[in-house]
């Protein structure tokens, strides 16, 4: 071995000494750093300890879920036949709609493009110069009045399979379809129940008075009210009539009755005046009618009765006479023009409606949504026998 060989392996030895004390120091710096790190941010490892513990793990939930399927399957079938049962007893209801818009002649007014600009943020100007009273928008409140409510009681109905033909009131109170659970319910509230108020005595010859009835008649005029319902848009004035009954045919029939009815109501609310005045001015007409009359009957008979005589005091007495029935005839002839421009006005005032949509008779029933019931049913039995296994590993998660 010569020099060469031994400075070469001197030299190796020396590279190899100082490579493994350079990696010992940086491995000193590392662990220096990482004890550092943990005095200096406690919270921070602490916030990605929590960020782990709130990491859902649905593979475990699922696991879980599957070992109670069992549970599962026999809540999904309890809650299934008894959803079903609840939703098949409830009787099957129908609804119905119509619509119609009034159409009245009305006085030209100014302001054209200002009604239009309204009409467009649903404001009806012409609505706020008229003179009436009851405007449209109030035409749904007359459901909250009594009277007009009363008014439907005798509408005659009739079911799909004419089984039944009675009065709308018979109908509500006699023949209404209940579901076993409303009959059960009734029969234990029934003793506990204080005796109804009858109402006031009424004889057959007194006229049914609508605002002092009995609580039987009350809670068939609230049926009523919950059954018909009358809405109106604000820009069109088009009324809408919407019903509801557990006969496709009866639902159909109160459509009609009910927009007849308010045809009717509405037709006699914005004439009435105009119909007063045709009254009053017929009377007048006939009452100068009949004085004129008279009193041509009496100018006839006496100039035939003095026809070849010539005094004085009888020409003169014809003569009064005759200026008398020619007064009567020119007051007659002006009430005649003052009751045939109130008749104009009358038929001006008295609206014509359009059937815009006829009431139709519905095919399929409107409710209750069974498959919709007991799919929801199904669905919170779900949820809640997911609680229920699972709070223990949801709770644990939290702490």
């Amino acid at each position: 071995m010569n020099i060469f060989d031994l400075h070469h392996k001197w030299m190796e030895r020396k590279k190899a000494s100082a490579k493994m004390k350079e990696e010992t120091e940086q491995e000193k710096i590392v662990q220096q750093n990482a004890e550092a790190l943990d005095v200096e941010s406690p919270a921070t490892n602490a916030a990605g300890k929590q960020q782990d513990s709130d990491v859902i793990d649905f593979g475990q939930i699922w696991k879980k879920i599957w070992s109670k399927k069992l549970w599962y399957a026999l809540g999904f079938v309890i809650t299934f036949i008894l959803s079903c049962l609840y939703i098949l007893d409830i009787p099957r209801y129908y609804q119905s709609a119509t619509t119609m818009a009034p159409e009245t002649e009305t006085a030209p007014s100014s302001g054209g493009m200002l009604n239009s600009l309204a009409s467009s943020f649903g404001v009806n100007l012409s609505q706020m110069q008229s003179s009436d009273a009851i405007q449209p928008l109030i035409y749904p409140d007359l459901m909250n009045d009594n009277g007009f409510v009363a008014q439907l009681f005798n509408i005659k109905i009739h079911t799909i399979d004419d089984s039944i033909s009675t009065t709308y009131y018979n109908y509500l109170r006699y023949h209404q379809k209940q579901s076993s659970l409303s009959k059960v319910q009734e029969s234990i509230m029934a003793p506990f129940r204080k005796e109804d108020y009858k109402g006031p005595k009424q004889d057959k010859k007194q006229k049914f008075n609508p605002y002092y009835v009995s609580k039987k008649d009350n809670d068939i005029i609230e049926a009523i009210r919950q059954n018909i319902s009358i809405s109106v848009d604000k820009k069109t004035n088009v009324i809408s009539i919407n019903t509801q009954a557990q006969d496709p045919m009866v639902c159909k029939i109160l459509a009609d009755s009910v927009r007849q009815r308010l045809q009717e109501f509405i037709t006699n609310y914005r004439t009435s005046k105009s119909r007063k005045d045709v009254e009053y001015y017929q009377k007048l007409t006939n009452d100068a009618r009949a004085t004129y009359e008279k009193t041509r009957r009496q100018y006839a008979t006496i100039s035939d009765q003095n026809m070849d005589l010539l005094l004085e005091t009888e020409k003169s007495k014809i003569e009064d006479l005759e200026n008398t029935m020619q007064l009567q005839y020119n007051a007659y002839t002006a009430l005649n023009m003052q009751l045939e421009a109130a008749r104009t006005k009358l038929r001006m005032y008295t609206p014509v409606f359009t059937t815009v949509e006829g009431a139709a008779v519905p095919i399929k029933p409107a409710g209750p949504k069974r498959m919709i019931f007991v799919a929801f049913c199904l669905f919170l039995t779900f949820i809640v026998m997911s609680f229920v296994f699972l709070k223990d590993l949801i709770f644990k998660k939290k702490e």
